[in-house]
């Protein structure tokens, strides 16, 4: 797939099939989140992968808005040490997220509201964080990707050299 075409076409998604990611496709997604750039190149980010159902519902009782999360394949928790960047987690999950869709993969990014919640359960190190935990799978048919909210026109939404 083109990049422009994935970026464009790249839908959140919260219902997926029953269906495993191939390891070696699972590889290739990570690999995309490992290879994003950090600021001054610090590289804070961290992967923890979420395979069993069972521990994806026990770690979505985190968060406010993760319900889809056992239904997932995977989650990828993308935890940060205390010096690390939103910025930089960011990166690393839209990487991931685009070469998943790349993949025919879909994915839907679920924020971890408890942080002693999730820490605690995912054994992170003191002062390390999950910044952002990613749902990836393959879509479910029977629910249509849609395209969300009209985006503004770009004459709206860009402004040049002031506002």
């Amino acid at each position: 797939m083109y990049t422009y075409r994935c970026i464009v076409t790249k839908r959140d998604t919260r219902a997926y099939l029953p269906r495993p990611i191939e390891g070696v496709v699972m590889r290739r997604i990570l690999q995309a989140g490992r290879i994003a750039g950090s600021s001054k190149d610090s590289q804070p980010c961290r992967l923890v992968v979420l395979r069993d159902a069972q521990w994806r519902a026990e770690i979505a009782t985190c968060g406010r808005f993760a319900k889809h999360l056992p239904s997932a394949a995977v989650g990828i928790a993308i935890c940060l040490p205390p010096t690390g960047s939103d910025f930089d987690a960011g990166r690393a999950a839209q990487n991931m997220m685009l070469a998943a869709w790349n993949e025919g993969i879909t994915s839907c990014p679920i924020s971890m509201h408890d942080q002693p919640c999730v820490t605690g359960k995912l054994g992170l190190p003191e002062g390390w964080r999950v910044c952002v935990v990613v749902a990836l799978g393959y879509q479910d048919p029977s629910v249509p990707l849609g395209a969300g909210r009209k985006r503004p026109p770009l004459e709206e939404y860009v402004h040049e050299e002031r506002w």
